[in-house]
């Protein structure tokens, strides 16, 4: 894992939803390094722990990153209260990314909530051989939508109120896809469903777990999920084994 610190000045920052910002840095070689479904560890001042949040997309010829983040605690709310100007002390790229592998593929990416912005810079790669399918709670939460459209993605939109697009499961609205591989990021009950809909057509699906975790690197064991490595249950680490999974490599639990 090759990773790197570095001080990163804030190009850009948006609120693109309640409660959820859009943050642009200069990142420099970090850019460089980034791929598709690794995470940052975001130093927050006046915090003991680094954040995890995940890279919605990086650009090499720009030397930028980005990230779309919630507020979902202290650190998270301190961190949407930065400005344009300031700067970030930022660890990264941490984790295994997306393995995309042919690009030319019919890819279906499935998205919940703030586990969409992850997908993005994968879906780029992939362009008008992507379908998208995201899920959010209402239309006020809806969030990228123009983004996966602008780099040629088919979107389909499901909420759980129905006052956009779909009303209902994200998982309802792929079922007459016909996708060569599928990438997913999201809660859990959506991920397990996905993995379904995926084994059930021999389709390989990799996805992307989100788990609470400390040091980012592996070194806490405190983000343990259970996988099974040739043929038996053991415990991985989301932040060095993952957040990128093998669909087929997840322990679901039971219920």
């Amino acid at each position: 894992m090759k990773y790197d610190v570095r001080i990163c000045e804030i190009l850009k920052k948006e609120e693109i939803a309640k409660g959820i910002y859009d943050l642009t840095v200069e990142a420099g070689e970090l850019a460089e390094k980034a791929q598709p479904g690794q995470f940052a560890q975001i130093y927050i001042p006046g915090k003991t722990l680094r954040r995890p949040i995940s890279i919605c997309s990086a650009d090499a010829a720009q030397r930028t990153m980005r990230f779309v983040f919630e507020i979902r605690g202290d650190g998270t709310k301190l961190l949407s209260e930065i400005q344009e100007g300031q700067s970030l002390d930022i660890l990264a790229p941490l984790g295994q990314g997306f393995c995309l592998g042919d690009t030319s593929r019919r890819a279906l990416f499935v998205g919940g909530g703030i586990g969409t912005p992850p997908l993005l810079y994968a879906a780029r790669k992939f362009g008008g051989n992507a379908s998208v399918a995201l899920g959010f709670r209402n239309a006020e939460a809806v969030i990228l939508e123009k983004d996966f459209r602008d780099a040629g993605c088919k979107v389909q939109i499901a909420t759980d109120d129905g006052s956009y697009g779909y009303h209902g499961l994200v998982i309802d609205c792929i079922g007459q896809e016909m996708p060569e591989v599928v990438f997913a990021c999201g809660p859990g009950p959506m991920l397990r469903a996905v993995s379904k809909f995926a084994a059930d057509r021999g389709i390989p699906c990799q996805i992307s777990l989100e788990e609470r975790m400390a040091c980012g690197i592996g070194a806490c064991l405190g983000c343990a999920c259970k996988i099974l490595r040739d043929g038996r249950e053991v415990y991985g680490h989301v932040c060095k084994d993952g957040p990128v999974f093998d669909a087929q490599e997840i322990v679901w639990e039971v219920g």
